[in-house]
This record gives structure tokens, C-alpha cells and sequence, in this order.
């Protein structure tokens, strides 16, 4: 009797760790965004959570991004505890220039039927190519990189060496039967019942998949605005309302709201600019040339300072990231535009206070006009409260008429009809 009760008991925990074994969990992380430092961040921390899942899948769609994230990206793939599983999906998506590292560094690589990869040839800020001598330097990098990354996974490594080079891109079809890819599936819940006993290169890791519960992740809110903030178009407009905030509030003190939004901005756009690489010539160009605006207000220099000011502007814009690749550069039109608009606005202030200028001074015929006393010695005159003092220095009194003898600055000087 005892034994039979021993055998039942083995038979469910046996039964238990079976059950447990089927029903495990895997970690599916959604990235359709650009590789930069913000995405790679979240994703870093997704693959450090999923060692706590029997495997995961990034379901992969973009368009690349930064060189620097994307090896970060890689690096912490390589380095994964779980098995690491590259899904480039839904159909239409695509892993494009830094997308094809992500993907060949996957323990398995698998494609939805209408989805495509390639074009991973390094280009310049501008979206030109490369000088001879640079272009063979990162060229060839980039090309080692990547044909050993597709090399070590039993993958392609020659067709990863036109990916670098001639910028191929395949089809899933096509990428499958030249041995780029692993699969392709039409789902993720197929494409882990098909993976599922698979033994990944080169770590060896065998992989039990079939049946899991998907636990699917995908970027919050707060993380999209961050990626969003880091458009260098949206920062350079942030940038420059910074300073321009705290500027007015520095020339026009007790207002408070301008200044603190200025500041909001202005550490926004440093949060920018410590994100992507950013050329400091190019600040400096831009804090130049907003000084250069502010000077040109306040002093007659017929209009030097405000080109002198835009033109500053127009280049430290255009230099602001210009050591970053395509995705984050700030684009020439809305340079033109911005520079523009502020230029128009400059010129119809600028006239306004020429137009000032050029006004005779109202202040003599305030000379014999007649008013009434108020308290504190204020004087009520046309429909002004004037501060006011008599030749004797005697004090006013509330309800006195008084008559304007002169005009001191802001003081009046009266005498007692």
C-alpha cells in the first residue's frame, strides 16, 4: 500500500513538472521604433528581463538608426542568459541598416511572409556616400562585424557582406533560400511550435517553446515621448525657445511664465543633445546668434546684428547634429523656414522701434495741464496717475487741483491752483 502511494505520488510530480514544462512562458518584446539610445535602453532592460522566460522574441520592424545603440543592442543579445529569437513581423515590416545586426545576432532569425531585409551600407549625415578613404574604414568594419555576427550563427556570412557593400535587401522568401534567415512563419504562436527542440549556434541552448504562454511588451508612453523629443528638428525649435524664454524673463523680470517654460525647454534639448551626437560648435553658434538678435533690439545698428544673427543661426542649425546619421539630421527646409519667419519677425519689430523713435516726445504737453491730488502723492493727470512734488516741497494733498509745471523723467513737477 505504501509503495502504490509512493508511485502515485512520483507519478504527480512527474505529471506537475510536465504540465510546467508545456506551460511555460515567453517574453515577446515589440520594437518598431528607430535604434537610439532611448529605444536601445528599453530594450537592453527587456532582454535582461526575459532570463526569467524560457525564451525571447523581439518582433523586429525598423528602419535602423544609430551605430553606437545598435552594437549595445548586440552586445547584450550575444550575451543573453535565454534564447534570443528575431522576428521580423507583422507582414510589411522590415529590419533595415542597424535592424540586420539585431537580426543576425539572434539565436534564431525567423520572417513574417511579407516583411524584407538589407540595405546596410553606413552613409553620411546627409544620406550621401561615404569619401574613398572613410568609406573603405567603416565599410570594411562594418562588413567584418556583420559576416561574423551571420558566420557563427550558421548563417550566410557572403550575403551579409553585400548587405555592407552594395546595400542588398532580400524578400523573406529569398532570404530563406539563401540560408539568411532560419523561417519563415506566419504567426508567432506557429513559429514557436516549429522551433520548438531546436539546439541554437553557437551557445548550444535547446529551445521549449511549444505551447508557452506569450507575454507580450511594448513601449509606454513615457518612453515614445522620449523618442519622440529626440527629433533634432523638435530640438533645435526647443533649444531656441529656451533661450529666448529665459532671455525675456532676464529683460523683462516678474513675468516668471516665459522663463519657466524656457527652462522646461532648455532642459529638454540638453536631454536631446546628450543623446544624440551633437556638434557644441553648432551650440555655440545658435546661443550666438540669439545674443546677436537680443543686442540688435536694444541697440541702433540697422539691421547688422540680425543678419549677422540669422546667418549664425542658419549654420549652427545645420551643424547642430551633423555627425549623425540620416534619420537625425535636421532637415534644410525647416532650417530655411525657421531662419526665415525669425528674420521676418526681426524686421517688422525693428521697424516698429525705428517707428518709436522717429515719434516726437509727447512729455511737453503734459506741460500746463491740471489734475487732481491722490493719495501717496500721486497725481491723477489725463487719465495717468503721475508721481508728483511741488517746487516747495510742501505735501500735497488728497482733492488739490494742481497744474503741471514741468516733467522730470517719470516725476512731475506741480504747483496748487
Amino acid at each position: 500500500m505504501k509503495r502504490l502511494l509512493i508511485f502515485a505520488l512520483l507519478a504527480a510530480l512527474l505529471a506537475a513538472s510536465s504540465a510546467s514544462a508545456k506551460n511555460g512562458e515567453v517574453l515577446a518584446v515589440k520594437f518598431d521604433a528607430d535604434v537610439n539610445p532611448v529605444t536601445q535602453g528599453w530594450l537592453s532592460d527587456r532582454i535582461k528581463e526575459g532570463a526569467n522566460f524560457d525564451a525571447l522574441v523581439i518582433l523586429l520592424d525598423t528602419p535602423g538608426g544609430l551605430d553606437s545603440s545598435m552594437r549595445k543592442i548586440v552586445q547584450d543579445e550575444l550575451a543573453a542568459k535565454e534564447p534570443v529569437i528575431v522576428y521580423v513581423a507583422p507582414n510589411g515590416a522590415r529590419a533595415a541598416s542597424a535592424g540586420v545586426w539585431i537580426s543576425q545576432a539572434a539565436d534564431v532569425l525567423a520572417m513574417s511572409p511579407v516583411s524584407n531585409i538589407g540595405s546596410s551600407t553606413p552613409i553620411t549625415s546627409t544620406g550621401a556616400n561615404l569619401d574613398s578613404d572613410l568609406k573603405r574604414k567603416v565599410v570594411n568594419d562594418a562588413a567584418a562585424s556583420l559576416r561574423n555576427l551571420a558566420r557563427v550563427h550558421g548563417r550566410n556570412a557572403k550575403w551579409a557582406d553585400l548587405a555592407v557593400r552594395r546595400a542588398s535587401n532580400l524578400t523573406s522568401g529569398e532570404a530563406l533560400r539563401l540560408n539568411v534567415i532560419d523561417l519563415i512563419s506566419p504567426n508567432l504562436p506557429a513559429l514557436l511550435k516549429t522551433i520548438d527542440g531546436r539546439t541554437t549556434k553557437p551557445r548550444g541552448l535547446t529551445l521549449h517553446t511549444a505551447g508557452d504562454t506569450i507575454v507580450t511588451k511594448e513601449m509606454g508612453f513615457f518612453t515614445r515621448l522620449l523618442d519622440t523629443l529626440i527629433d533634432p528638428n523638435l530640438l533645435s525649435l526647443l533649444f531656441l525657445a529656451g533661450i529666448g524664454g529665459i532671455l525675456f524673463e532676464v529683460f523683462h523680470p516678474g513675468v516668471v511664465l516665459p522663463g519657466a517654460l524656457g527652462a522646461v525647454a532648455l532642459v529638454t534639448a540638453l536631454f536631446g543633445f546628450s543623446v544624440l551626437p551633437t556638434s557644441w560648435a553648432g551650440v555655440a553658434l545658435i546661443v550666438l546668434a540669439i545674443a546677436l538678435l537680443v543686442i540688435d533690439a536694444h541697440v541702433v545698428t540697422h539691421g547688422a546684428l540680425t543678419v549677422s544673427g540669422l546667418v549664425a543661426l542658419a549654420v549652427g542649425m545645420l551643424m547642430l547634429f551633423h555627425d549623425a546619421p540620416a534619420p537625425y539630421k535636421i532637415d534644410t527646409w525647416f532650417v530655411l523656414a525657421v531662419t526665415l519667419s525669425l528674420g521676418g519677425f526681426m524686421a517688422i519689430a525693428l521697424g516698429k522701434v525705428v517707428q518709436v523713435r522717429r515719434r516726437p516726445s509727447a512729455m511737453p504737453a503734459m506741460v500746463g495741464a491740471e489734475g487732481v491730488v491722490r493719495s501717496d502723492g500721486l497725481v491723477f493727470v489725463r487719465g495717468e496717475l503721475w508721481q508728483a512734488a511741488t517746487d516747495d516741497g510742501a505735501p500735497l494733498a488728497p482733492g488739490e487741483q494742481v497744474l503741471v509745471d514741468d516733467v522730470e523723467g517719470l516725476r512731475l513737477k506741480v504747483h496748487r491752483v
